[in-house]
């Protein structure tokens, strides 16, 4: 597109072949660093697909949430060890014994880029902004947790109703409907952070559009973005009204969208990228190489289907099943990506959740997982047809137009013709924002996505299914899981042991009727310069945070 910046990027290190890594200290905020002397501070990177949106409202994408966590800042900010640390907020929140109201001081040393100060009025402002419904957030259900938040956001109550005020310019009070344990995290989460409300009254339905059209109050800004879903690069640049600017060492990040594992490895090579993602064949032969890194996510893949209509096929559980039995998960995750993605066992991610008593993996205490089992495929196959009175189905399989999901649905396109006679899939790969907008609007049979859990708890993934939530875009529907859900927030919000086995029983409900199906849990295969520091990478939340990021000489 456009600028063909990187092209024309002087070569910023010398790639030398030793472990990766930065040290934790500069994670979590140490400015010293090798990154200062006359190294020229300039970091390029490739991603795989464009950025859907740089509104905070309107953001649902793991590449937007990044490039907001790194040009904003909330009340809190995730660390080297994924746990909130004050950031807007100079301490950490005074906590109501019962857990319901959170009592914050803001640091009055905080601006944004424009010279305004941040204050208690931008962070109720955004809140409101992202609960409203004229706003259209798909974000909007996280205030179900904030007092009032339910009515507010279908409309039934006014914005001003939401469960936070500003206590004069420095000070909030936030009030939750019930008491939330994971709930600091969501301080810490891009759809939290404040806004500058007479900036988007200016620009109206143009705010956020373009990257001149927003004014920003993270560690950098964000620069040279012409368009969502569009714009193939864009930039961050250090802010320097930034309150903790002298602990920024980067003066520029260069994005590049590059969705050919290959042409992203010869740019790495060529020295003009610094940290470039592989997969398929490319990350298997380059896994012991010592600048490749495979970063594991709180990420699941999964198969949803469109059951709006009544008279959908995909309503009936027997096909779902045959559907589910018929993909080899391990083959597709060592054959197809070979990045250190992993098998789903269930919706809810491997490492990621943990029981409050023993600390077993969530997974694990479920008990049962999603399996391969061609013979039980084509049992099911058979019911499904009999009691939907049909000999053969066809159907579209939506998707990403990145390399390597290309690949995945080639796989599970074969699979499912091979295996289960008579069916008949179609691939339909799109670009991300064609894919989620369509999506949206339940325009599609079958779809590969993926979710990336926002905060480390079961409930980032159980709370998507429940009837009517806008993320279960195929309308599948279950009284017994919305009840067990609903228990888990509410009921035994503060009964830590039920509460997880609520969840526990949810998830296997899931795994019975599978409403979606899980394939995989994501890892991505890095190729990262050695002299490439600090980088601080989550698992959960926004993926990445580059505000200690530098490059050593």
């Amino acid at each position: 597109m456009k600028k063909n910046r990187l092209f024309g990027t002087l070569l910023v290190c010398t790639l030398v072949l030793s472990a990766c890594g930065g040290s934790k200290d500069a994670a979590t905020g140490s400015t010293d660093n090798a990154g200062g002397g006359s190294t020229e501070q300039v970091f390029n990177k490739a991603v795989q697909q464009e950025m859907s949106t740089a509104d905070l409202s309107l953001a649902t994408d793991t590449i937007s949430f990044s490039v907001l966590n790194n040009v904003y800042e909330g009340l809190y900010r995730l660390d080297a060890d994924s746990q909130p640390q004050p950031a807007g907020a100079a301490e950490m929140a005074e906590i109501s014994e019962d857990g319901l109201v959170y009592k914050l001081k803001l640091r009055e040393d905080a601006t944004w880029s424009n010279g305004d100060p941040v204050t208690a009025a931008d962070y109720v402002y955004g809140w409101q902004r992202t609960a409203d419904p004229e706003t259209g957030s798909e974000y909007a259900y996280f205030y179900e947790k904030v007092a009032n938040g339910p009515d507010v956001i279908t409309g039934d109550k006014p914005v001003t109703d939401l469960g936070i005020k500003a206590i004069g310019d420095y000070e909030l009070e936030i009030t939750l409907e019930a008491a939330t344990p994971y709930f600091p995290y969501f301080l810490a989460f891009p759809s939290f952070f404040p806004q500058h409300q007479a900036t988007v009254e200016e620009f109206g339905d143009d705010y956020a559009k373009t990257s001149e059209n927003a004014i920003y109050n993270g560690p950098f800004v964000l620069d040279n973005f012409d368009g969502p879903g569009v714009d193939t690069d864009w930039s961050y640049v250090k802010n320097d009204k930034y309150w903790d600017a002298e602990t920024v060492q980067l003066d520029t990040i260069n994005v590049s969208v590059i969705k050919e594992a290959s042409t992203a490895y010869n740019l790495f090579e060529d020295g003009q990228m610094q940290d470039v993602i592989l997969t398929g064949e490319l990350a298997q032969q380059m896994a012991n190489d010592p600048e490749f890194v495979s970063q594991k996510e709180a990420t699941s893949y999964y198969i949803e289907l469109n059951q709006i209509e009544e008279d959908s096929p995909f309503r009936n559980v027997n096909l779902r099943k045959a559907i589910s039995y018929a993909i080899d998960r391990d083959a597709l995750v060592t054959q197809i990506l070979g990045d250190g993605s992993v098998a789903s066992v269930g919706l809810v991610p491997e490492a990621m959740s943990f029981n409050p008593e023993t600390g077993e993996d969530f997974s694990k205490d479920v008990g049962v997982k999603v399996e391969h089992d061609v013979e039980k495929a084509q049992e099911y196959w058979e019911k499904a047809k009999a009691e939907l009175g049909i000999d053969s189905l066809q159907f579209e399989l939506m998707s990403s137009d990145t390399d390597s999901t290309k690949k995945m649905t080639e796989y599970i396109q074969g699979v499912l013709q091979e295996n289960l006679e008579g069916m008949t899939v179609k691939l339909s790969p799109v670009p991300l924002s064609v894919r989620i907008d369509r999506g949206n609007k339940g325009d599609f049979d079958i779809l590969l996505g993926g979710w990336g859990a926002d905060y480390a708890d079961p409930s980032s993934y159980s709370d998507l299914f429940v009837t009517g939530n806008s993320y279960n875009r195929g309308r599948w529907s279950n009284e017994e899981y919305d009840v067990l859900v609903k228990d888990a927030a509410v009921k035994n919000a503060n009964d830590p042991v039920a509460r997880w086995q609520n969840l526990i029983d949810a998830e296997k409900v899931m795994l019975d009727q599978l409403g979606v199906i899980p394939v995989y849990q994501k890892a991505e295969g890095h190729m990262r310069a050695t002299n490439l520091k600090g980088i601080v990478a989550h698992a959960a939340g926004a993926q990445y945070d580059y505000k200690w990021a530098y490059i050593e000489e």
